[in-house]
């Protein structure tokens, strides 16, 4: 942490509505979310029980991502934009467990997570683990702050797993997406895993979330999905269902269809 960080006040953590990390914390067997939190999440797995095994292979699936970004495409400089609540397994956990030298910097504008962001990121001494409280939709200061940690001038993986479906406007979407990936390098990685809305259970639950007074959370076709990697280059297998994406024994259960797509691709 820079010690701009570590001396900033302590956030403001509204508990009144529910924030879909602190429910995805809930659905992994975390305890830091409240009862507004759970209830929703209740909510949600009764319209929809999948909801939990697709919190768990989303997780595993930046577990695999990171780990080939960082053993096989040799990227040493990670921004993970939306990481949610720290759990096992954070990018800079996989990252720096392969290349101590790693440098990570996480992005959030929730308050809890910032708290505990402060307390548990806390990397390697040959490395860097930082904390920006930025929102998505504004690129431009995400880019200025994380370039006092990250070195802009050579490749940088960015992370944007569930957080894309979080813009309303899909148009936005993209324009973020091109912002961020505009200001690296060629050699740069851009990893997306967001919500398709190809499971009619999986929509009828998220439109009961959207109403629950949490930021509501926008599905997307496979289409528009893939419409954030146009102009970069897939790493196989592509856009598929996050447990599809290279697979391997450390994953709990055997690969299945899920509504959610995930893929990394590399700018040119």
């Amino acid at each position: 942490m820079t010690d701009e960080t570590q001396h900033r006040p302590a956030p403001q953590i509204d508990s009144s509505v529910p924030h879909s990390a602190r429910i995805f914390n809930y659905w992994l067997g975390g305890k830091d979310n409240y009862p507004v939190d759970r209830e929703a999440g209740d909510h949600f797995r009764q319209v929809f029980p999948e909801i939990v095994d697709l919190a768990r292979s989303g997780r595993q699936f930046l577990v695999r991502t990171v780990r080939f970004l960082t053993a096989e495409a040799g990227i040493r400089q990670f921004l993970d934009v939306g990481t949610g609540l720290p759990t096992a397994n954070n990018t800079h956990e996989i990252a720096q467990g392969i290349e101590p030298g790693s440098r990570i910097v996480y992005v959030d504008n929730d308050p809890l997570v910032l708290a505990h962001a402060q307390a548990l990121l806390v990397g390697t001494e040959e490395g860097t683990t930082d904390y920006i409280e930025a929102d998505l939709e504004d690129p431009e200061t995400i880019l200025a702050r994380a370039a006092q940690t990250l070195d802009l001038s050579e490749p940088v993986a960015i992370v944007l797993q569930g957080i894309l479906a979080h813009v309303d406007r899909y148009e936005r979407a993209l324009e973020i997406v091109e912002q961020l990936m505009g200001a690296v390098p060629s050699g740069s990685y851009l990893v997306v895993r967001d919500g398709a809305d190809t499971n009619a259970a999986y929509q009828d639950a998220i439109n009961r979330y959207n109403q629950s007074g949490a930021v509501p959370y926008n599905l997307r076709s496979p289409e528009q999905i893939a419409g954030y990697l146009d102009g970069l280059e897939l790493v196989e297998p592509g856009l598929v269902s996050c447990p599809l994406w290279r697979p391997d024994t450390t994953d709990i259960g055997t690969p299945v269809e899920q509504a959610v797509l995930g893929a990394v691709a590399r700018k040119p």
